[in-house]
């Protein structure tokens, strides 16, 4: 399965008996699946059996299902009972001969007796419609992840994009902070001279608040697992399945390693400045790739 989108629309008509049915389909960003039906009245109990269609090929997005019946006009617009009818006749006439009664049948009356009108044709209708539903269903689903796949693909080509031009600041502070180790140096003897001053230090302890500093001041493992994360969202873009949740997280710790970079790299002078400016620029990408991602099924 390509990377889709969560947005789209599809429409699909079908023939049915004296008449058409029309279903549509559209969708929206949504944290989970989140259906919503719109179905005339005699297709209701349809619904669980259009839900379980939709949720088979549809994962994530807040989707609308409209369906609407539309007649022809050919036929019969509201089939008759004629037996019932000609029953209602019968005993109308022998009630005014038996008893006297002056009067003529009302025909409104007659229509509002239950089962004069649509006598069998609401179970017929599920019957005829039933299979056109779920075959329509069906339908607008494969043409909805259609137009949704290639929204994803250029939302992901786009990713991509952004995430080279990450891979290439992080490549610029690499080169930077190879160049400013006598930097990174000068600031640790700085630090350590002012521990050192006018008292005596364990060297023990002395070791360990080096080796503290040294990790404070280098920027060379945050510069690697940015790097990583960047190839490890490049691999869930060309991946298959549900990519939007886990780029969300993958996402949240890139943010939090240009961030250390950005608490790192302040007093470093001019390099500093310039390392600060690539990281903003990183955040600024990875911040970018996630507003995009938040529209990935």
């Amino acid at each position: 399965m390509s990377v889709r989108s969560m947005t789209g629309f599809a429409r699909i008509r079908k023939e049915i008996p004296n008449g058409e049915l029309i279903l549509s389909l559209k969708g929206v960003n949504h944290r989970g699946l989140d259906l919503h039906f719109h179905l005339p009245n005699e297709l209701d109990s349809l619904e669980n059996d259009v839900r379980g269609v939709i949720k088979a090929g549809v994962a994530r997005g807040h989707l609308q299902i409209h369906v609407a019946l539309n007649s022809n006009g050919e036929g019969d617009a509201a089939p008759l009972n004629r037996p019932l009818m000609q029953a209602y006749l019968a005993a109308f006439a022998e009630a005014s001969k038996e008893f006297g009664l002056a009067g003529s049948p009302d025909l409104n009356t007659a229509l509002r007796i239950p089962g004069m009108l649509n006598a069998g044709a609401e179970t017929d209708l599920d019957e005829a419609v039933a299979k056109v539903l779920l075959e329509a269903a069906a339908e607008a689903v494969t043409a909805l992840n259609k137009v949704r796949e290639r929204e994803g693909a250029a939302t992901a080509a786009e990713m991509r994009q952004r995430c080279q031009t990450i891979v290439g600041l992080v490549s610029r502070m690499e080169e930077i902070r190879a160049g400013a180790v006598g930097v990174f140096q000068k600031r640790l003897r700085e630090k350590l001279s002012d521990l050192l001053h006018g008292a005596g230090v364990d060297p023990q302890r002395l070791a360990q608040e080096a080796a503290i500093l040294a990790d404070r001041s280098d920027i060379a493992e945050e510069l690697m697992r940015l790097r990583t994360h960047a190839g490890q969202l490049e691999a869930m873009l060309n991946g298959a399945g549900e990519v939007g949740k886990r780029l969300d997280f993958l996402l949240q710790e890139m943010n939090r390693e240009a961030n250390t970079v950005l608490s790192k790299t302040g007093g470093l002078g001019d390099l500093g400045l310039t390392m600060t400016d690539l990281a903003l620029s990183a955040k600024s990408e990875i911040d970018k790739i996630r507003e995009q991602s938040l529209n990935l099924e």
